[in-house]
């Protein structure tokens, strides 16, 4: 989850409070498909997301991320017709409360992470539209960082913009990390697959040292499993066969790489590959260009 983050190089753009009285529904629309990641400090709302999934209510000490960046709509019920959020909403507010019909009857905080455009769909195709975390109550960090949150926006303080930044990032993170941690967790992509031990053990193996020729043999025994149950359990978890995941995440360290201006000659037999043009049809078979057209491109 580290190294998939800090590819993402997520960034908190705004941190800020919201707040709402009576019944109310507001509709937020991003076009730049950021990650948000809020807690309900006070009272209850729906939350529905576009795209099919289900509307969950989210009640005072839950915390929710929308790692998608589709557009969704909260509200106190499904159907008072939503506001566009952008008309009570400034277009950047950091720190502070937005209110709606005075506000009173529910609050939240929150934050919105700017990500790695480039990146951004491999890897977040791999999260569940809607990571909700219940229970947080019982979650003391969570506690800690939604209240220190909480007053960081209700109260500027000299520097509160940068601790804002960085109780965004760690809320994020043990959202993660507690979703993660509910055995009712269930779902398909590298994120699920951190829940089973047994394939969480093949992936670090395989995130440790990228480079090396591993086979199917080799992870299932890292993994406790026979060859062939191995690559059924991975498939079936994270949607595709561990050769391509290794081979996906070689090009991801690779596009890093080469915005960081590496050479191709130094990149192709760091990850596994014998010649630059072996390495680059790789490339482009995951990418979509070729390497010096993704440097050019960044």
């Amino acid at each position: 989850m580290s190294e998939v983050l800090s590819l993402l190089k997520p960034r908190s753009s705004v941190s800020s409070g919201f707040e709402a009285g009576g019944d109310w529904a507001v509709r937020f629309a991003d076009p730049e498909a950021r990650i948000k990641c809020y807690a309900v400090t006070h009272g209850s709302c729906w939350l529905s997301v576009e795209g099919g999934e289900a509307p969950v209510r989210i009640a005072a000490g839950e915390c929710f991320v929308l790692p998608r960046g589709r557009p969704f709509r909260l509200g106190s019920d499904l159907v008072t017709p939503p506001v566009d959020a952008r008309t009570i909403f400034p277009p950047r507010v950091v720190g502070g409360v937005v209110s709606l019909n005075g506000g009173g009857s529910f609050a939240l905080v929150g934050s919105r992470f700017a990500v790695e455009g480039r990146l951004a769909s491999v890897l977040l195709d791999g999260l569940p539209a809607i990571v909700q975390v219940r229970g947080a109550a019982d979650q003391e960090a969570l506690v800690w960082l939604v209240e220190q949150m909480r007053r960081e926006v209700r109260e500027p303080r000299p520097g509160g913009a940068l601790v804002a930044r960085h109780l965004a990032h760690m809320m994020l993170v043990q959202a993660l990390r507690l979703h993660l941690a509910d055995a009712a967790t269930s779902g398909t992509g590298w994120y699920f697959a951190l829940a089973h031990p047994r394939l969480a053990a093949a992936m670090a193996a395989l995130h440790a040292d990228p480079g090396r020729r591993w086979t199917l043999s080799e992870l299932g025994r890292i993994a406790g499993m026979s060859r062939s149950a191995f690559a059924l359990t991975f498939r079936e978890r994270v949607g595709e066969t561990p050769i391509g995941y290794l081979q996906r995440w070689r090009m991801l360290l690779a596009g890093e790489r080469l915005k960081q201006g590496e050479p191709i000659a130094a990149i192709a037999p760091g990850l596994g590959y014998e010649s630059e043009s072996a390495f680059s049809t790789a490339f482009k078979r995951t990418m979509g260009c070729t390497p010096r057209a993704f440097r050019t491109q960044a």
